[in-house]
């Protein structure tokens, strides 16, 4: 089950984002400003038997959205939670009205790269020492203006 995230998952987050990003982990406190302050941001999370097993936390600025960050538990990834988790996001983006998603993702996560372009993103530029550590990121974008999505069965169809 996907829901919003509550503040009570969040040492969770930040305990699984932790695990999966060795260069500049988000804190407790940057899930918190997520949840709470940031007028823009959704977090979601991926929940099965009472267990959060993923998260994604998506901006809505307008007409454009936004992945921030999504993650997998490690013992949970390889299950389809990435790719329910996108299918929620695209269509929450194409419900609220925008034209585009957009995400950053290292250059050299070749895994990640490969579910995007499953999923229509382009790499639309490349972003030059994005992350700490210098690496670059691909900036990857994903058109989604005249998608439509039927609520009842979760469809997409072009208009």
């Amino acid at each position: 089950m996907i829901r919003t995230a509550a503040e009570t998952d969040a040492q969770c987050l930040t305990d699984m984002n932790r695990a999966l990003f060795t260069y500049n982990p988000w804190t407790l406190e940057q899930f918190l400003y997520e949840m709470n302050e940031n007028p823009f941001a959704t977090v979601y999370v991926y929940e099965e038997d009472g267990e959060v097993c993923g998260y994604c936390d998506m901006w809505i600025t307008y007409e454009q959205a936004q992945i921030a960050h999504i993650g997998v538990a490690p013992e949970h990834q390889r299950k389809g939670v990435a790719s329910k988790l996108m299918d929620h996001c695209i269509r929450e983006a194409v419900r609220s009205g925008c034209e585009n998603v957009t995400l950053e993702v290292r250059v050299s996560n070749d895994a990640a790269v490969s579910m995007y372009e499953k999923y229509g993103f382009i790499q639309a530029a490349r972003r030059k020492n994005y992350y700490e550590n210098k690496e670059d990121a691909w900036l990857m974008i994903k058109p989604v203006g005249g998608l439509e999505y039927d609520d009842d069965t979760g469809d997409r169809d072009q208009l």
